[in-house]
């Protein structure tokens, strides 16, 4: 199975290193020199890290061939892609992967059922679980554990505690109104 392990940012100085976004959890596992990874348009790779390194705050890679900044500018927004076991997990009891949230039933913790993962949206703060309701609205639920206390992938459900307005924005602007805040 494929998955995406990051994205490639702006090239950084004048001898082929570009920054990345990272999108993995295992950074120097999946990006560690050394890894041939997949690209998103599939043209520009396959790509092989050739260095790595955190330069402030950010991952700073260099790939084979790619030696100056041309070359890196190039490569700006492809997609990283890792080639992952479909059986292997993470080894934070507390992490998953993409392919495991998606198409899990969402129920608040009350049980009413809310609808179905259909996409994971990663932003620079924090992921983000795009749930499809049964009218075909798009809810967009935070990923973190004061909202999404539970995953359970035994039942294929993730459980959530949606704080006013999260799943129903009309409602609460409604009652802000009517409150005056």
């Amino acid at each position: 199975m494929q998955l995406v392990v990051g994205r490639i940012g702006r090239a950084h100085g004048i001898k082929g290193d570009v920054t990345v976004e990272v999108r993995t959890d295992e950074p120097e596992l999946r990006l560690g020199p050394g890894a041939v990874l997949a690209t998103d348009p599939a043209s520009a790779g396959p790509l092989t890290v050739e260095t790595g390194r955190v330069h402030s705050g950010r991952l700073l890679l260099r790939f084979e061939g790619v030696h100056d900044r041309t070359a890196a500018e190039a490569l700006r927004n492809v997609l990283l892609i890792a080639e992952v076991d479909p059986d292997e997990v993470p080894e934070d009891p507390e992490e998953f992967y993409d392919h495991q949230l998606i198409d899990l039933d969402v129920v608040t913790v009350d049980g009413t059922e809310v609808g179905r993962i259909t996409e994971i949206s990663h932003l620079p703060q924090q992921d983000l679980l795009i749930v499809t309701t049964a009218d075909g609205r798009e809810v967009m639920i935070p990923f973190v554990a004061e909202i999404v206390p539970e995953i359970d992938l035994e039942e294929q459900r993730a459980v959530i505690d949606p704080p006013p307005g999260l799943l129903d924005p009309e409602r609460a602007e409604i009652a802000s109104e009517r409150d005056g805040t």
